[in-house]
């Protein structure tokens, strides 16, 4: 095998089920890290593992190593092969999918390209449902157990035994998922939360049994009250808090996927189809590149396409995260899973199944949830070794008990509340978790974060380059000022000559006479053109309302015979040193005015660079304009001229943001062009803006898929929200092992109670993530 060919590798995902606790994760990860070349990162909530995968190495493999851990695995999805240029880790291009595209497997764009399906993510609400009749059980039967054996008022002849019959289905039947994971990691000599739980909950039962069998009499006289040592009920009542913590946090993780089960199920199942002039409807899943569908007022739109008939307004906040419809008419692209809002569209496919948009955004949140923060890894090397030191805590608490004190019973309870309280159920929840609920919240709100890293990253950062068309402006011409000229004819006014130009600019296709055109509809109306002539990038000519007008550049207007006053030729100077496209009009062979055109600030973004300031964030401008225009632009949104980079070319961005990184800077870059891509990737977080190419959505490390500054803003909120909430969730899973295990020890905490809490924790880290679901509301 040759050095390009080593350096291969894709991207497998796993189901994995049989995992319940951080040692769990420790455990399988460490049985793939043995494959030579393998690197692997599980996901507890999500029952799952991706895995980075050399070309040596077959799925099979893979499987075989979690089943050979204990634990039961299966290929979720399979992505394609990428060259990595150091041989690690080459995490699959958005879009790029191997799979066969067989009926189960097609190109489902509703599911994401079938990378996380439905049923996937309903594996918690099956768990929950598995645990609800043991659970069930043992309620039922752990309430009398604990009343008879701790109100001496209860109490009746011989009540040890009834006792002890009561919590035996408790402690076997409804205890079984512990018994059961707990004896498959004793086979593989591992051991994991279930090993404290079985251990501690078969001691209390056990060691209580055998003293009634020893002394059958033992509970004969009622009026002995508690005085025996039987723990029937901590082996009843701590089953019975565990469960319902498991259960609860099974319905919780539930929660926490709902955000990206819905943007899964976000696209439309059907499609209308043009097949020989007549309207076909077929699956969603079964459109291909090229057809051409219709998507009437209030529907779906099926698929990623161009638009070739028809105008509407088009309801993109399911994807973008903003409100505002946007416009469309022929050649706008539209976005599967959009709505259309108004008119008739004749759209073409031009991305459908696994490609569309929807789909990547699936892949994209799927691939961040399974990632792993850098922080995690210090709750993985402890939970590595966490079990065996706990069991070896709890050995050692009931020798030096029994040793110092000669009491039996004081040393048993203070061992198995060791036991019980030590179990690290919250801290392989603290962080994917809070993972799971921020990149969820993230999706719904048009935000993609790629991974865990970029939770760390958009905390360090500390200066924001911005790009300036397309992200702090929209990248589209617009009418900013219309100036007249002496030599118009008498009476006309600004809104007459945009009236006049618009309707001669209506019948041309270049950009320019578009956003004349748009203007004079939106303002004074348009009127029908006649004797319409264009030349490519001089102008328009034709007649409005029997006059003749000519629109365009000063060679144009020579070219038709119009004689230009100095004036002109002086105010069209200005326009153009202001930054502005200007375009000369004339009205029947005399120059009449100068529409300037420039391309427009964005609502929201002055906005936007204040809420930088507030998140401790230095914004540059960055631009391949001229100084004049990005001063303008810079004044507009509040960015002072010394932090404005103007008449950088597409190549000196990359130069641009190292500059910055060498003055000690830790650079975050928003921009949405392929000339962006470079210096995205070299920043120390890329963004890009969703309403730019794929190439700088790729090179990025966030993704915002509206249009709007602001929104990148808030994607740097979210992601700093969710590193808190990780990061608490880990300070209370440390800080309850750090409290409870030493007070459990010294005896100074009942069994119970133990379990409580320890059910507690686990609930109390997850309910602190599911809070991330309310951020931006």
């Amino acid at each position: 095998m040759d050095t390009r060919e080593q350096e291969v590798s894709r991207a497998v995902e796993l189901d994995i089920q049989g995992m319940t606790c951080a040692s769990c994760v420790a455990r399988v990860e460490r049985k793939l890290g043995k494959i030579e070349g393998v690197e692997a990162s599980v996901n507890l909530p999500l029952e799952s593992a991706r895995v980075t995968v050399p070309a040596s190495v077959t799925d099979q493999q893979i499987v075989d190593a979690v089943n050979a851990a204990g634990y039961s695995a299966r290929l979720k999805t399979r992505h394609a092969a990428r060259p990595s240029a150091h041989g690690g880790h080459a995490a699959s291009a958005p879009g790029a999918d191997t799979r066969d595209e067989t009926p189960e497997h097609g190109a489902g764009h509703m599911s994401g390209g079938d990378d996380m399906s439905h049923e996937d993510h309903m594996s918690h609400g099956g768990t929950a449902a598995q645990l609800r009749p043991r659970l069930i059980l043992a309620a039922v039967l752990s309430v009398p157990v604990l009343l008879i054996s701790m109100v001496p008022a209860l109490a009746f002849p011989n009540w040890g035994w009834v006792v002890a019959l009561l919590a035996l289905p408790v402690v076997t039947w409804s205890a079984w998922p512990f018994h059961r994971a707990a004896a498959i990691n004793a086979r593989h000599l591992a051991s994991t939360m279930d090993t404290l739980v079985s251990i501690g909950v078969a001691a209390a039962y056990l060691f209580s049994l055998g003293q009634l069998v020893v002394s059958p009499g033992l509970t004969a006289d009622p009026r002995m009250g508690s005085e025996p040592h039987l723990y029937f009920e901590v082996a009843a009542v701590v089953v019975t808090f565990l469960l319902l913590g498991r259960y609860l946090e099974a319905n919780a993780k539930t929660k926490a996927a709902d955000a990206l089960k819905a943007l899964l199920n976000l696209g439309a199942k059907d499609a209308t189809v043009l097949r020989d002039g007549q309207e076909v409807r077929i699956p969603a899943d079964r459109l291909e590149v090229g057809d051409v569908f219709v998507v009437r007022p209030g529907e779906k739109i099926p698929a990623d396409g161009v638009v070739t008939e028809g105008r509407s307004a088009v309801d993109a906040s399911l994807i973008t995260g903003e409100s505002l419809p946007v416009e469309v008419d022929v050649d706008s692209t539209v976005t599967g899973a959009t709505i259309n809002s108004s008119g008739r569209l004749l759209v073409r496919a031009t991305r459908v199944g696994s490609e569309t948009t929807l789909a990547q955004m699936g892949r994209l949140v799927s691939e961040a949830q399974s990632s792993k923060a850098p922080i995690a890894r210090l709750a993985d090397r402890i939970s590595a070794v966490f079990v065996p030191v706990v069991l070896g805590i709890a050995v050692l608490t009931f020798v030096l008990w029994l040793v110092l004190t000669g009491d039996l019973q004081a040393a048993f309870t203070a061992a198995v509340a060791v036991l019980v309280i030590a179990c690290p159920c919250a801290l392989g929840l603290a962080t994917p978790v809070g993972l799971l609920t921020g990149t969820g919240r993230g999706a719904q709100l048009g935000i993609l974060i790629k991974g865990a890293q970029v939770l760390e990253d958009t905390r360090t950062v500390d200066t924001i380059v911005l790009d300036k068309t397309g992200t702090i402006t929209s990248g589209r011409l617009s009418v900013a000022r219309i100036r007249m000229l002496d030599s118009a004819p008498s009476g006309l006014t600004a809104d007459g000559l945009l009236r006049l130009a618009g309707s001669v600019e209506d019948a041309g296709e270049h950009p320019i006479a578009r956003a004349v055109a748009a203007s004079a509809r939106s303002g004074p109306g348009t009127a029908p053109v006649t004797e319409f002539d264009s030349a490519p990038g001089g102008g328009v000519r034709g007649t409005v309302d029997g006059q003749r007008i000519v629109a365009g550049r000063p060679a144009w207007l020579d070219e038709n015979g119009i004689d230009l006053p100095d004036a002109a030729y002086a105010a069209l100077r200005e326009e153009q040193d202001a930054g502005a496209t200007a375009v000369l009009v004339a009205v029947e062979n005399q120059a009449a005015g100068i529409i300037s055109l420039q391309d427009t600030v964005k609502e929201g973004s002055a906005a936007a660079v204040a809420r930088f300031r507030s998140l401790g964030l230095h914004p540059v401008l960055l631009t391949g304009d001229n100084a004049v225009v990005a001063a303008q632009v810079a004044e507009q949104v509040g960015i002072p001229g010394e932090d404005v980079l103007a008449d950088v070319r597409p190549e000196g961005k990359v130069d641009a943001v190292r500059r910055l990184q060498a003055q000690g800077r830790t650079v975050a870059m928003a921009g949405d062009g392929v000339n962006d891509a470079a210096a995205l990737a070299q920043a120390d977080l890329g963004i890009a803006m969703g309403s730019g190419t794929d190439v700088a959505m790729e090179a990025a490390d966030l993704t915002v898929m509206g249009s709007s500054l602001e929104q990148v803003a808030t994607a740097v909120e979210l992601s700093r929200r969710t590193l808190r909430t990780i990061k608490t969730n880990l300070f209370w899973a440390f800080f309850y092992n750090a409290v409870g295990i030493p007070v459990a020890a010294f005896g100074l905490l009942n069994p119970m109670i133990a379990g409580a809490a320890m059910a507690a924790s686990s609930v109390l880290v997850v309910g602190n993530s599911l809070r991330l679901r309310s951020f931006g509301k």
